[in-house]
């Protein structure tokens, strides 16, 4: 696996690699286009409010993670 970027879509990327998931099992769980969830991963597109609140209650992290990588509460 190459490395991961500091960004959303890094972010994301470890998020379901670490829980070994592959991109569609997420896009299934979020009801969206694996196309829309890879999107993300890749940087190229930054999901909606409601979309980043439904990333971050899927992956257990805070939404201030997800965007800064911060893990302070």
């Amino acid at each position: 696996m190459k490395p991961l970027k500091n960004t959303l879509g890094g972010r994301l990327a470890k998020l379901r690699h670490d829980r070994k998931l592959n991109q569609q099992q997420v896009a299934d769980a979020l009801h969206i286009a694996r196309t829309t969830y890879a999107s993300y991963e890749q940087d190229a597109r930054n999901p909606d409010c409601f979309m980043l609140k439904a990333l971050a209650d899927f992956f257990n992290v805070s939404i201030d993670y997800l965007v800064t990588g911060d893990v302070r509460h």
